[in-house]
């Protein structure tokens, strides 16, 4: 039975890509997952009422160029997207890379096998931005969507703190996903189920 879900991202965050990290390999391994991958800024959730909006000074937010990249990739180039999307939470989480720096988005880029050219005459032209705010925008009134990551089934959304990454393991990635929808989908009046603390 093929899972459809929803599932928001900014490459700024850890459990972001850990969550995607699960998503990813669960999914290169087979898994019957209908993924829709949704961009979401964290910039713009802290933007504080009546400040500017991150999209109107798009050079000013730290997210919002690799996220254009990915959502170029994502809706142009699907098949490398996986790869990208893994390059791209890498930089930042693996390497402490700067998501700004053009020159480290061209090397994952090209190191996943996407011409790093096009996709930034993409973002260019405008439209990367455009959709990116529409989504963040539709998620955030459709569902109330505050944070990353957030999984959506239907009209149930929660957002989901994973606290490990599952390596190579892709029965351990999809076993992870499976139970993050089974209590979105089969247990909604569990609001909060958190840890007093954190095993090491």
């Amino acid at each position: 039975m093929v899972a459809t879900f929803s599932v928001t991202w900014d490459y700024r965050c850890p459990f972001a890509r850990n969550a995607h990290e699960h998503v990813v390999t669960a999914f290169e391994a087979g898994a019957p997952f209908d993924v829709t991958f949704v961009g979401f800024s964290l910039g713009q959730a802290h933007v504080e009422e009546g400040g500017t909006p991150v999209w109107d000074e798009p050079e000013k937010d730290s997210g919002l160029l690799a996220m254009q990249a990915g959502i170029v990739v994502r809706d142009r180039l699907p098949e490398q997207f996986l790869r990208v999307h893994r390059g791209l939470f890498a930089l930042r989480h693996d390497e402490g890379g700067d998501l700004r720096d053009e020159a480290s988005l061209r090397r994952v880029l090209e190191a996943s096998g996407v011409d790093a050219d096009y996709v930034f005459s993409e973002i260019e032209s405008g439209w990367p931005l455009d959709t990116f705010r529409k989504e963040h925008e539709q998620f955030v009134a459709s569902h109330e969507v505050w944070g990353v990551p957030t999984f959506i089934v239907g009209e149930q959304a929660v957002f989901v703190r994973l606290m490990n990454r599952p390596g190579n393991d892709g029965a351990l990635a999809r076993r992870t996903i499976e139970r993050v929808l089974d209590l979105l989908t089969e247990m909604p009046e569990l609001n909060e189920f958190k840890h007093t603390t954190i095993s090491r």
